[in-house]
């Protein structure tokens, strides 16, 4: 059973900021650990002090979690006392004086934008095949794919906002699409005349085979009535093996850094790509500054007067 103040301030996320189902069960399974952990060394998680977290801190170090992992645990300890304090639940925040781990800065994957034309290039040849297998099904199977990866590629969605599309997102002559994000958040993402036609060939053969009416763009037999993260990662791999790209190195993820630092390479505006990818904090887009400092690298090189010419 959880401690009753984890549960209130699980609420307060809930409540307050629209945590989703899967935030919440991460900070659950953090602070349910970190009480057990407390509780094992002799100390109830409602009276710990600033030393019980830095001893809770340094056993996770022993037993082998990673720099990142930690700083995760941390963060989420940090904000379970600041609401307690907040709340009138303590009369101290024994975690706010705590640093977390030093951790270097991870460079998200990216694929080139020759790796990322391959990659559509063998959709397109898949739906290909299949108009000539004479087989709707794999012809259908090819064209949903096509559509993922246009669409994909065209506004960075998260993968969770990507297989919960309404059909209604490919039914109307729009430019732009509203998609529902972290915490609720909507925010208007728009549309290449690509993306478009991907989705009009992929409803265009879901009426040919008369498939079941759904409310998803995306439909599928399972539990939640729309296609798993998983079973489109899965396919997505296998088309990148197709190509002739690695397996390992591509990924849904892969392809929305590939839009942002695609978009920055070509002259876009860090605010903009923050707002296209829906993130509610600028710092977490600043993990593609990297492609900004190459491309003001190569602006000084080509155009300073004083630069070296070839």
């Amino acid at each position: 059973m959880l401690d009753g103040q984890i549960e209130l301030f699980l609420d307060m996320l809930a409540a307050e900021r629209g945590a989703s189902s899967n935030t919440l069960d991460a900070y659950r399974r953090d602070l349910t650990d970190f009480a057990a952990d407390l509780t094992a060394a002799g100390t109830r998680i409602s009276a710990a002090k600033n030393n019980d977290i830095r001893a809770h801190l340094g056993r996770l170090a022993k037993r082998g979690l990673a720099a990142a992992s930690m700083a995760r645990r941390l963060s989420a300890v940090r904000q379970f006392y600041r609401f307690l304090y907040s709340e009138g639940h303590r009369k101290d925040d024994p975690a706010a004086a705590i640093e977390g781990p030093k951790r270097g800065r991870s460079l998200p994957k990216v694929l080139s934008i020759k790796q990322v034309d391959d990659l559509l290039a063998q959709a397109r040849g898949g739906m290909q095949a299949g108009a000539v297998s004479g087989q709707v099904s794999e012809q259908l199977r090819a064209a949903r794919l096509n559509c993922l990866l246009e669409v994909l590629y065209a506004t960075g969605l998260r993968v969770s906002e990507l297989v919960t599309l309404p059909e209604s997102a490919a039914r109307r002559d729009q430019r732009m699409i509203m998609v529902r994000g972290k915490g609720g958040r909507e925010r208007m993402v728009p549309l290449n005349e690509s993306a478009k036609r991907a989705m009009s060939d992929y409803l265009a053969l879901r009426a040919k085979v008369k498939a079941d009416k759904s409310k998803w763009l995306f439909p599928s037999f399972g539990e939640s009535g729309h296609l798993s993260r998983q079973h489109f990662a899965r396919e997505l791999k296998a088309l990148a093996a197709a190509a002739g790209l690695k397996a390992s190195q591509v990924s849904p993820h892969v392809l929305r850094h590939a839009f942002a630092s695609h978009l920055l390479q070509n002259g876009a505006d860090l605010r903009v790509v923050q707002t296209l990818l829906g993130h509610s904090d600028i710092s977490t887009t600043q993990i593609y500054t990297h492609v900004l400092e190459e491309r003001l690298k190569s602006l000084v090189r080509d155009l300073h007067p004083l630069a070296e010419k070839p």
